[in-house]
C-alpha cells in the first residue's frame, strides 16, 4: 500500500520561506500525477500545486502562484514544495497527494487517490 509522508512545516513571520517535502514508499505502481494541498481551519481543502510524474508540467492555484514552486526528486522519491513571500492567509495544514491511476487532470482532490498526514505551516504577521 502506498504511503506518503511530509515534513518541513513550521511557523514563520510573514515574507519568510518554508520548504516543504513528500516522500512516497510502497507503492506497487508509479504514480502520474502528484501534488500540494491545504486545508485552513474551517476551509475545504484545496489544491495547491500539481506536477506530471512523467513530463514534469506543473500548475498552480492562482493564490500561490510566483510565489510557490512545486518539483520532484526520482531518485528519492520525493516531493517538494518550496515556498516563498509567505503571508497569514497560506496557514493552513498541507498535504501530499499522488495519483497513480491517471496523468495530471487539475488542482481538484477527488483526483487523487493517496494522502499523507499533513505537516503544518503557520505564518504570523
Amino acid at each position: 500500500m502506498g504511503q506518503l509522508v511530509e515534513s518541513g512545516g513550521g511557523s514563520v513571520q510573514a515574507g519568510g520561506s518554508l520548504r516543504l517535502s513528500c516522500v512516497a514508499s510502497g507503492f506497487t505502481r508509479s504514480s502520474r500525477c502528484m501534488g500540494w494541498f491545504r486545508q485552513a481551519p474551517g476551509k475545504e481543502r484545496e489544491g495547491v500545486a500539481i506536477i506530471s510524474t512523467t513530463g514534469g508540467a506543473t500548475a498552480y492555484s492562482d493564490s500561490v502562484k510566483g510565489r510557490f514552486t512545486i518539483s520532484q526528486d526520482f531518485a528519492t522519491n520525493s516531493l517538494y514544495l518550496q515556498m516563498n513571500s509567505l503571508v497569514p492567509g497560506d496557514t493552513a495544514m498541507y498535504y501530499c497527494a499522488a495519483d497513480d491511476l491517471l496523468s495530471c487532470r487539475g488542482l481538484a482532490t477527488t483526483l487523487f487517490n493517496y494522502w499523507g498526514q499533513g505537516t503544518q505551516v503557520t505564518v504570523s504577521s
